[in-house]
């Protein structure tokens, strides 16, 4: 177990923690969340020692191994597969005592070996190593031929094979694609020790996690359940306080009343003054605080014809040498896809070729003549001029912009006055991408390309892009570790996997099951009938243009209701006669065109409900 008791944590001057204190029991899967900056990486910090409270203590049982993701790698000459396997410190040692015991010792050390399953640490380490995106071809190069973001995921590997009582994790899944997340999430959910994770990523949240530790307002409070749980019972926690606090401020004014009528009334003053007394002892209800949510949305785009582009016999790759071929596919209006495929198959090389930044080696690329496209790479982040402001970064991709406006377009995603006036340098990860946002949307593209573009935005950022996507009236591709921001936003899945792209047909548990080796196959007599059926893709089709119908409709309501409460606000006004039965006029239109689209609406929705 791990016992936070009456901790103060501070950082220079800023009080991170102030008398907080938790339990965690053996066993727990606990998820630590809570507003950027608010302390959790510092608490993990004091998890592992490395920084003492001020006040309070921190309880571990003696006997206890913590053990967590070491932040940097050396640059050292050796096979990563010998070092996974040195970093269990005990078999390594067993095994160097081989060399030397006498007679009497070996019985002792190859029964603790024994126990230990020191015979299974190549399968199990070549497992993890396998999970986290590596090959075989790879276990014997040294550490120092692999790059920063391959050196994380090697580091993850040793935290996860070392035997451990208590698993930290910091961000795991910021390093990873997709197809190690989801191979992480389902190791994870066999560990047997105590897991504490920081993460942004809400499925691992909820997945994994049967308890929430949030940070709130310095202090630690303890919710059962996982994120979503948590999400719930602070609300009605929220709520409940909020009518607790209307019910004593009504109660305050009643006995202020009373003592402002009759404190100097000589009959009543006893009264009055017994009222008083019990105003001075109301303790005020504490209300629970959010912090401040981040919204942006992404600007309006014209319509084009379909299709907005179509890849004919294609083949790209670099130098002369393929990465992808046989390429044949359109994208459309309104088109939401999620790519997979694990780290190196193509994805990225396929969103340049789509984002017009990488040509055509073979085949035809037809694209409308009037098509822009957004791009977002993660790494276009340390590309930023970091001693330029927000604001003078956007006006030189729009110099014909005023710079009011270059500002109103900032303030779009969340960096109102004084960030657009901040250096760049000083901005958080989370700025950062949010002003990549803008400079891809600048000139409102209809096509959007997502490539990791939730690795520096918490939960609430995360949530904010998905409202964003949605209410985005053009094209999305998407790359991304996400689950929820692809359930949320995907209507196709394509897989980019052995030089091929092509459409998936399944979802992401039958993607996950074919990942982790779950599926099943299915009996001979099962797949004769599936043949006679529909094609599964058909209704995946189906549902795409229902949902991209339905979207177009939600935007048109919109815009219509904008209008009928323009024209009723005008009449607040001074008309002329002529004026109002135009304006009546506009409104009995509206009325009935959003009659009709609201019929439409449940229309669709009753289609889609029934594709299930």
């Amino acid at each position: 177990m791990i016992d936070l008791n009456d901790i103060t944590v501070r950082i220079g001057s800023k009080v991170l923690l102030e008398h907080a204190s938790a339990h965690i029991s053996d066993g727990q899967k606990v998820g630590l969340v809570g507003a950027n900056g608010c302390g959790k990486s510092t608490l993990f910090r004091v998890l592992k020692g490395e920084l003492e409270t001020e006040t309070g203590s921190v309880f571990f049982p003696h006997n206890y191994r913590v053990v967590f993701v070491e932040q940097e790698m050396q640059d050292i000459d050796v096979p990563i597969l010998d070092f996974l396997l040195s970093t269990d410190r005990e078999r390594a040692s067993l095994l160097q005592r081989l060399e030397t015991a006498s007679a009497d010792e070996l019985g002792e050390i190859h029964e603790r070996l024994k126990m230990i399953e020191a015979s299974s640490a190549p399968a199990r380490a070549a497992e993890i190593l396998h999970g986290l995106g590596f090959k075989n071809e790879d276990f014997p190069r040294p550490i120092k031929e692999f790059s920063g973001g391959w050196r994380m995921r090697l580091a993850l590997a040793a935290a996860l094979f070392q035997p451990s009582d208590v698993l930290l994790l910091d961000e795991p899944t910021n390093h990873l694609d997709l197809e190690a997340g989801m191979w992480l999430e389902d190791h994870l959910q066999k560990y047997r020790g105590t897991l504490v994770i920081i993460s942004h990523d809400r499925n691992i949240l909820n997945t994994l996690c049967n308890y929430i530790v949030h940070f709130d307002n310095r202090k630690l409070v303890t919710y059962s359940g996982n994120y979503d749980t948590f999400q719930n019972t602070r609300a009605m926690r929220k709520e409940q306080l909020q009518k607790q606090a209307e019910k004593q401020e009504q109660k305050r004014r009643h006995l202020q009343s009373f003592v402002d009528r009759f404190r100097y009334k000589a009959t009543k003053a006893k009264q009055a003054q017994s009222r008083l007394k019990m105003l001075e002892k109301m303790q005020t209800v504490a209300l629970m605080e959010d912090a401040a949510s981040v919204q942006f949305s992404f600007p309006e785009v014209d319509d084009l014809p379909p299709p907005l582009l179509t890849i004919e016999d294609g083949m790209v790759g670099y130098d002369g040498r393929p990465v992808l071929r046989k390429l044949n596919f359109q994208v459309v209006d309104n088109d939401r896809i999620a790519l997979l495929g694990a780290n190196g198959n193509g994805k990225s090389t396929l969103a340049k070729l789509i984002a017009g930044r990488l040509p055509l080696m073979e085949g035809r690329d037809i694209r409308s003549g009037k098509l822009k496209v957004g791009y977002f790479a993660q790494h276009q982040a340390e590309e930023l001029p970091l001693e330029e402001t927000a604001c003078a970064f956007i006006s030189r991709l729009r110099p014909d912009l005023p710079e009011p406006k270059v500002r109103a377009h900032l303030a779009r995603f969340g960096l109102g006055q004084e960030k657009a006036l901040t250096r760049i340098a000083l901005l958080s990860g989370g700025e950062k991408a949010r002003l990549l946002f803008a400079a891809m949307t600048y000139n409102a593209p209809q096509l959007l390309i997502l490539d990791e573009p939730t690795n520096h935005l918490d939960i609430d950022g995360r949530e904010a892009l998905i409202n964003a996507l949605n209410e985005y009236n053009g094209s999305v591709i998407l790359i991304t570790h996400d689950i929820h921001l692809i359930e949320l936003i995907a209507d196709n899945l394509w897989l980019v996997k052995d030089g091929l792209c092509k459409p998936y047909d399944g979802d992401l548990n039958d993607y996950k099951n074919l990942l982790l080796g779950k599926n099943e196959p299915a009996p001979k007599e099962q797949k004769v009938k599936l043949k006679s059926e529909a094609p599964k893709i058909n209704i995946r089709e189906e549902k795409k243009n229902i949902n991209a119908r339905l979207r177009r409709v939600e935007r048109e309501m919109e815009k219509l209701n904008a209008d009928k409460a323009t024209i009723e606000a005008s009449f607040q006004s001074p008309l002329t006669s002529e004026e109002i039965i135009q304006s009546q006029k506009e409104l009995a239109w509206i009325s009935a065109t959003l009659d009709e689209y609201e019929e439409e609406w449940l229309e669709l929705s009753g289609k889609l409900e029934k594709l299930g």
